[in-house]
């Protein structure tokens, strides 16, 4: 497994993780950000290979989080097509992840739970993060989850910024 950050990129990204749809969010996630991004995981059970790209990701961005001259905290709203979604976030001792989204009944990306919460639930323990995601509107899966992993991005930015 290979995972580099850098903030303040062009929003460069390479992505690999078996799951196309994954590869999708998480390019979305670094543009909005514009963070530069490389994750390449080992193929695996699509299930467990979700977790590890959220617990990969989290652990890479945990020390711009906590770097001492960043704001440490952020929020978006954002949209995509119909779907409106905020995050808010913040680094804790605490990791926590608060969200009033359930997509495991929608197979997004063929897997058998709720992709979202698997990966944010991951990434917000490895960074450290108090991490609260509103789905404010929308009915398609798919643009749910876009709309959510491109505030993501953009909070991150917010919190990696001096």
């Amino acid at each position: 497994m290979a995972v580099r950050v850098a903030a303040a990129g062009s929003g460069t990204v390479n992505v690999a993780t078996g799951l196309p749809v994954l590869d999708h969010l998480l390019t979305l996630l670094a543009r909005s950000g514009r963070f530069e991004l490389s994750l390449e995981l080992p193929p695996g059970d699509a299930e467990a290979e979700v977790a590890e790209a959220g617990r990969s990701l989290g652990e890479a961005f945990a020390p711009l989080l906590h770097a001492d001259a960043v704001a440490g905290h952020g929020s978006a709203l954002l949209p995509a097509q119909e779907a409106l979604a905020q995050v808010a976030l913040e680094i804790s001792p605490d990791s926590l992840l608060a969200s009033n989204v359930d997509l495991s009944a929608a197979g997004a990306g063929g897997l058998r739970s709720d992709l979202a919460a698997r990966f944010l639930e991951a990434f917000a323990d490895a960074a450290g993060l108090t991490l609260h995601v509103r789905l404010i509107d929308g009915d398609d899966s798919q643009h749910v989850l876009e709309a959510i992993f491109k505030a993501l991005g953009a909070a991150l930015s917010q919190a990696c910024a001096s």
